[in-house]
């Protein structure tokens, strides 16, 4: 199976559960982002095989960071609003992995206290990259 395709297959397994997802349920909080480097992590150390292999991860603030317990939940995140207009990409929901705790990271977030840290990539999947923070709707899955 070449990467194009399990990345499709993926996207399309996303989808039917963004259709299926409740977000009437969903918490909802900000996000910021972060970049390199990102080891080592307070959950995992400088173990790279923590980075989930689409690359989607974040940074959980202190409010989800239950002491710990957050390391490796996987959530859905999409962008609601920000402090501009045009700033999400709206439609567009996320999986992310939790691999670190945002006041620890080694690379400081944009903006402190958010609810999460994403990294820059996925930052830019949900949300124009150039933004500082942005509100979110996200439940664990």
């Amino acid at each position: 199976m070449t990467k194009s395709h399990h990345h499709h297959q993926l996207l399309h397994f996303l989808f039917i559960i963004t259709n299926f997802f409740d977000f009437s349920r969903a918490d909802v909080g900000t996000a910021t982002r972060y970049s390199p480097p990102y080891l080592p992590t307070a959950c995992y150390s400088t173990d790279v095989s923590q980075f989930p292999a689409n690359n989607q991860f974040a940074s959980a603030g202190e409010g989800i960071w239950d002491n710990g317990a957050s390391c490796g939940r996987q959530y859905l995140v999409r962008c609601i609003s920000a402090s501009a207009q045009g700033v999400c990409i709206l439609g567009v929901t996320i999986a992310v992995t939790i691999v670190d705790r945002g006041v620890s990271s080694v690379s400081y977030p944009i903006v402190a206290n958010t609810t999460m840290t994403l990294s820059a990539a996925t930052f830019a999947m949900i949300a124009d990259a150039s933004a500082s923070e942005i509100n979110i709707e996200f439940q664990q899955i």
